[in-house]
């Protein structure tokens, strides 16, 4: 894909090649045309990248050195970036939504069981794939994996029984206090990654999908501490 954006402070040649080698460092850049002539820059992506990540490349929004969006739709561009780059895990959780709601019909309670059985069965799944590249993935954020190598490779048969749990609906209380206290101690290291902007790889798919940490990496785990939070307030 290829973009057009106003760029203004560029004063030589020297700011030209300059400017084009910043953007050009950039992941999935394919190609940079700039001009201080015409205060215009064209970039060919692979992937799209935000307006915000281009601006850190030229030093941020008090750089001398500024970028404008042009002939496109900056949102519209995000939006479609963003599901293209999470299709699989919105996938996922729209199939695993359908089923939960066709079995459950007006029962929240059972509701809850059956998504958490497949969330739990399917990402477990996906870890299993390529245990080792999930656990090293793991291991460059959550707290635990960090400091304990191992717990990668546990973490994901910690979710295969989990998602059995909930499937066969084994001793609810303790099914849902497991969940409660393992999701929300991988949380912690999520936000983190997140909080400070570290280009690093999720790894709740394991390594069969590339998907970078983001926002929604945080949404799927605060979506399984609510819900198990919530179903033990509702056994009460």
């Amino acid at each position: 894909m290829t973009h057009h954006y106003q760029l203004t402070g560029m004063t030589c040649t020297g700011c030209e090649s300059k400017v084009k080698s910043s953007l050009l460092a950039l992941p999935n850049m394919i190609s940079a045309e700039v001009s201080k002539e015409q205060s215009s820059a064209t970039l060919t992506m692979e992937k799209h990248i935000a307006l915000a990540d281009l601006q850190d490349a030229l030093g941020g929004s008090k750089a001398k050195y500024q970028l404008s969006a042009l002939a496109h739709n900056e949102i519209a561009e995000e939006a479609k970036s963003f599901f293209s780059t999470y299709k699989p895990v919105l996938l996922l959780f729209a199939y695993i939504s359908l089923i939960s709601f066709s079995l459950s019909g007006q029962n929240w309670m059972l509701f809850m069981r059956i998504f958490m059985a497949g969330f739990f069965l399917s990402f477990s799944f996906f870890k299993l794939i390529n245990l080792k590249g999930f656990a090293e993935s793991y291991s460059m954020y959550d707290l635990v994996a960090k400091q304990f190598k191992p717990w990668g490779y546990m973490y994901a048969f910690i979710e295969l029984g989990l998602g059995i749990a909930f499937a066969v609906n084994f001793n609810p209380l303790v099914t849902n206090w497991v969940t409660l206290v393992v999701m929300s101690v991988s949380i912690i290291g999520v936000l983190q990654s997140v909080l400070q902007k570290k280009k690093i790889q999720c790894a709740c798919l394991g390594a069969v999908f590339n998907l970078p940490m983001s926002t929604l990496t945080i949404m799927e785990d605060l979506m399984m501490i609510a819900m198990s939070a919530a179903m033990l307030m509702l056994m009460q």
